[in-house]
């Protein structure tokens, strides 16, 4: 039966600019950080904060959270960069994949939060701006899995399955079927990386419509708590579909205890949170304070 409707996959992963080669996955890893960074900005200075306070706790989080999401990948998978068949060079390639969102949300805030207690900025405060921006970038990173042509989910007849090239560069091009078995020609595929897209944007837009419904009832640090608990809600369905290699742990991939575990202490800090918490109007009026100093701290030493 011939598929009259599916989603192609790109040929291309990635691509030359002189003796330079760029990869797509780079890409969406850099587009994500900047819509993460903008929408941050906006709900930051609505606080009452500066560009400035962003941009340097920016500076300092990134990169922890890039060195947080590979050194995940490398916990949970092992075998591809040690023992007889591992290539420990391959910790350093990024671009070819690998990156655990646990590991960066992780080691992310826990800079994030460094600096902020260097500066005395509200933690609470930064991550409710924060968590409707991290979800648009997950939502954009996942197109490089997509450019990839990795982290498919099983065989599907659905008019909206994902069709696998093998030309061109995509890396996944390689890993059709996964468990070595060879697929029919045409087998369409679960489109993960679309469903964690759509996921994403949808609980984005929802966050900021709670956060702006609930600013008076609930304290700070509720959102940031919501987007945990939104996005783990769907991982857990979402790997579930997934098909790529993932060690397991009673019959669940471990990526799914993960979300379950974080899910639940999603659920037991947002409860905490709006017993010891602090409303958003009282932290606000804090950083307005801090920003003021800082503004008169600058103009003092021009």
């Amino acid at each position: 039966m011939k598929t009259l409707a599916y989603i192609p996959s790109p040929t291309i992963s990635e691509f030359a600019v002189g003796p330079f080669v760029i990869h797509i996955y780079a890409l969406t890893m850099l587009l994500g950080i900047v819509l993460c960074v903008w929408i941050l900005t906006v709900r930051w200075k609505k606080c009452g904060g500066t560009f400035d306070q962003v941009l340097d706790t920016t500076l300092v989080a990134v990169p922890c959270g890039i060195v947080g999401a590979r050194l995940y990948h490398v916990i949970t998978t092992p075998e591809r960069f040690f023992g007889p068949n591992g290539d420990w060079v391959e910790i350093f390639r990024i671009w070819n994949g690998g990156l655990g969102i646990w590991g960066a949300i992780f080691l992310g805030a826990l800079g994030a939060w460094a600096w902020c207690r260097h500066k005395h900025y509200p933690m609470a405060l930064l991550a409710d701006a924060v968590a409707p921006g991290l979800l648009v970038a997950q939502a954009v990173g996942r197109l490089g899995n997509w450019f990839n042509q990795e982290l498919y989910g099983a065989p599907t007849t659905l008019p909206w399955g994902l069709r696998l090239n093998t030309e061109g560069t995509a890396i996944g091009q390689s890993e059709v079927c996964y468990d070595g078995s060879t697929c029919p020609t045409g087998t369409l595929f679960q489109p993960t990386f679309l469903y964690e897209m759509i996921w994403n944007l949808v609980g984005a837009a929802l966050l900021v419509w709670l956060g702006h419904k609930t600013v008076r009832k609930l304290k700070a640090g509720s959102v940031f708590a919501m987007y945990v608990m939104w996005y783990t809600a769907g991982r857990t369905w979402i790997e579930s579909l997934r098909i790529d290699f993932s060690h397991e742990f009673l019959g669940l991939r471990i990526n799914i205890w993960v979300s379950i575990g974080v899910f639940i202490a999603g659920t037991i800090a947002f409860i905490i949170i709006q017993r010891v918490g602090t409303y958003t109007d009282v932290l606000s009026e804090k950083l307005r304070a801090i920003s003021e100093q800082e503004r008169k701290a600058q103009q003092h030493t021009k």
